[in-house]
């Protein structure tokens, strides 16, 4: 489609013909006759002479010619665009950061794969991950793993082939044997600073209770929540057990509800799995769709045709106007 980009140039149309009503023609001085005797003409005339100007006149070729030059620069002062058709690109609406344990009770073999075999409770949180993941195309996923300190194992990324990659080269202990829960959300926050998108959460998963941490879990959960960050807790650990490996149930549900996320049990990989495909339709994937239309500047094309157009009427004028070639006589002896 043909646009101009200052259109409002079009009110200038009509100011060469306001310039030729409103202003003096230009006038040229010269002498109309020039002898060596002319004081005698006058004698003899008895005229006396006056001085005068000589106003130019133009031709019809010449002013229609003038006429379309002028038009073709005010075309290009206008800018002719050309849009072509609407380009969607959609980008990523929303930030979504993994807290994954890897304190030592991850070890514990109390979950079973796919095929029924016994495997460490780590195995069965990377395969259902891993599932997660692969359905998360549209959003930035960041993963932190923590222990005796968290750690930033993927900053926030749309390439999730690299971060299901990485999830799968996660070990147990990799990070310490304790568990810095508090500390886990607060990196969050910080990884969070400089997200612009709208919607952010945290998922994270835990098989133990809080032991290490400089920040307990419910200050930094309310440090989420100010700045809009969503948290779901996801527990794996056995309930029953005491001591460093207890879970502390009680934190991570004070953690979901402060954030407005929520709070969620998986005694095996079954239920670790139906956890996740509720968190799949929970937050399903958000995206901005941005559309823009590509323009290609024109103003070149009048300007081209106004060069031409001139150059052709010029020659076209000089031709017409020139003495016409004679042929000489031939002569006869």
């Amino acid at each position: 489609m043909l646009t101009f980009a200052d259109p409002w140039l079009a009110l200038l149309l009509p100011a060469p013909v306001l310039v030729y009503w409103l202003l003096p023609a230009h006038a040229e001085s010269r002498r109309g006759v020039r002898v060596p005797f002319f004081a005698l003409l006058v004698s003899l005339t008895g005229q006396s002479p006056q001085a005068g100007v000589v106003v130019g006149r133009r031709g019809i070729w010449r002013s229609a010619s003038l006429a379309v030059c002028w038009l073709l620069a005010l075309a290009a002062l206008m800018r002719p665009q050309w849009i072509e058709p609407p380009v969607h690109h959609d980008r990523p609406a929303r930030d979504l950061l993994l807290l994954v344990d890897l304190s030592g009770s991850m070890d514990t073999q109390d979950f079973t794969d796919v095929s029924g075999n016994k495997v460490n409770r780590l195995t069965a949180v990377k395969q259902v991950l891993d599932d997660f993941l692969s359905r998360r195309k549209g959003d930035r996923v960041g993963v932190v793993v923590f222990g005796n300190a968290p750690f930033v194992l993927v900053p926030f990324t749309t390439d999730l082939d690299l971060c299901r990659k990485l999830v799968q080269e996660m070990q147990v202990g990799m990070a310490g044997p304790r568990t810095v829960f508090g500390d886990a959300i607060g990196l969050g926050v910080t990884l969070f600073a400089h997200s612009t998108v709208p919607a952010r959460t945290m998922i994270a998963l835990t098989d133990g209770n809080d032991t290490a941490s400089s920040v307990p879990p419910a200050d930094a959960a309310r440090v989420a929540r100010d700045h809009k960050i969503v948290i779901h807790t996801v527990a794996i650990g056995d309930p029953t057990a005491a001591g460093e490996d207890k879970l502390d149930e009680a934190a991570l549900k004070d953690v979901a509800s402060v954030t407005g996320g929520g709070f969620y049990r998986a005694l095996d990989r079954t239920e670790l799995a139906d956890i996740y495909r509720r968190l799949d339709a929970i937050e399903t994937r958000k995206i901005d769709t941005v559309s823009f239309s590509p323009k290609r500047e024109l103003f070149w094309l009048p300007l081209l045709v106004m060069t031409v157009f001139s150059m052709v009427v010029e020659a076209g004028l000089l031709l017409a106007s020139a003495p016409p070639l004679r042929r000489p006589k031939a002569v006869h002896p």
